[in-house]
Order: C-alpha cells, then sequence, then structure tokens
C-alpha cells in the first residue's frame, strides 16, 4: 500500500482529494501548512506529496525546497491557473508534475498513478546515463524501447524517430521542416501538416491528457519541443 500526503489549507479540497484516492486504497495523510507536511513527512514513510503552493505559515515551494533536501518521493503542484510563474519555480525546484484546479477526478488519479509507477519502477534504481529521459518518458536507443513511468510504449518507426530526435535536445524547438528533414531524409514538402499528426499521434501516447501536453510543447509560430523538467 502507498502512502500519499495531501497537503493544503482549503479542507474542502482536502476532503475531496481523500474521497477520490480512497477509491484505490491508499493510505492518506493531511496536513494544512508546509511546515505541517514537513512534520508528517519525518514520521511517515511517504510515497508520494500532493502540495498546494499558495498556503499560510509556510508556503509550497518553501516546504518542497525543505523536503527536496531528505526526500526523493513525488511531488504533485496543486495549483491555481494563475500561478503559471510558481508552476515554473516549483518544477526548478524538484516538483514532479502538477495539476490545476479545479481538477477532475480521473486525471487526478492518473496522474498519482503515474507518478507513483515511475517511483516504483525508477526511484531505488541507478540512472542509466545512455538513456533518454523527459520526466516519465524514456527512450533507449540501444534497445529501441520507450518506456512511460517504467511501462512499454508502442510507437511506429516514425513516432520513434520524432521522439528520438526532440529527446537529444530538450529544450531546443525544432521547426516542421527540421524535423521533416532529418526524419524522413526528404525536401520539407507539406511539412507541417504531416509531422503534426505525428505529434498528435506521439501526445496520445505518451501524454495522460494530450490537449495539454506537459512534455511534447508547441511553441506557437516557431515549431516543436520537448521539455525535460
Amino acid at each position: 500500500m502507498f502512502n500519499i500526503l495531501i497537503c493544503d489549507d482549503e479542507k474542502d479540497i482536502v476532503s475531496a482529494l481523500c474521497i477520490y484516492l480512497t477509491r484505490d486504497d491508499y493510505r492518506l495523510h493531511t496536513a494544512g501548512t508546509g511546515a505541517e507536511a514537513l512534520a508528517v513527512l519525518a514520521r511517515e514513510p511517504i510515497d508520494l506529496v500532493l502540495l498546494d503552493i499558495m498556503m499560510p505559515v509556510m508556503d509550497g515551494l518553501t516546504a518542497l525546497a525543505r523536503l527536496r533536501q531528505t526526500c526523493n518521493c513525488p511531488v504533485i503542484l496543486l495549483t491555481a491557473k494563475s500561478e503559471d510563474v510558481d508552476i515554473i519555480g516549483g518544477l526548478n525546484a524538484g516538483a514532479d508534475d502538477y495539476i490545476t484546479k479545479p481538477f477532475r477526478p480521473m486525471e487526478l488519479l492518473a496522474r498519482v498513478r503515474s507518478q507513483l509507477r515511475r517511483y516504483r519502477e525508477l526511484g531505488a534504481n541507478s540512472i542509466d546515463d545512455t538513456v533518454l529521459r523527459a520526466g516519465g518518458i524514456a527512450l533507449d536507443d540501444r534497445a529501441k524501447e520507450v518506456r512511460l513511468d517504467g511501462e512499454p510504449i508502442a510507437l511506429t518507426p516514425t513516432e520513434y524517430d520524432i521522439l528520438h530526435l526532440l529527446l537529444q535536445s530538450p529544450g531546443q524547438v525544432f521547426s516542421a521542416d527540421e524535423i521533416y528533414r532529418k526524419v524522413w531524409n526528404e525536401a520539407p514538402l507539406g511539412a507541417e501538416r504531416t509531422v503534426a499528426v505525428h505529434i498528435r499521434h506521439l501526445r496520445e501516447k505518451l501524454e495522460i491528457n494530450p490537449a495539454e501536453p506537459r512534455w511534447l510543447r508547441v511553441v506557437w509560430g516557431k515549431g516543436y519541443t520537448i521539455r525535460n523538467s
């Protein structure tokens, strides 16, 4: 059984999260401030933290920074849509994912399960530097294998080649023409539509919510990129 810590100063949100997560038979712990969350972490073997950003006494980002000094368990930030800057700061500080309020129960459960699978599969293992990674996506080019949170994902050869290209240079933006030239080795006639279709298929296979992708991103007017944090 996994131990999950829910930290939010809004009692209604904590109650709702407890109802959603009880369905999967997790052992739940709660806290109303960052300081309370750190106290729970000091005495309980926590496997995942759901952490609100805006809280009194000690906010979520301060708690996250202190948490990361001693704990490598997954952290999912609970945020408002207006907190984009704080989300980026949280991801840079070591958060693994985020979900915006109000959240859909099925998406919340999917993100929790995804992070727990990843933690179970990779948390205690050494990382192979030859494997290309972005979040829970791992591409092993020697084995020609792609995994998402430890689970194998079936890609077409073209999808694999596009993903490999993006993972080799995380954060770099590739235009549709560049991707087409490098993957198809042809002049990029009709590249935009062709590449867009393959990116959409990759998102459907690799993103929890393809409509709001976390890793495979569009930079409007410029092209595509993959985030590594």
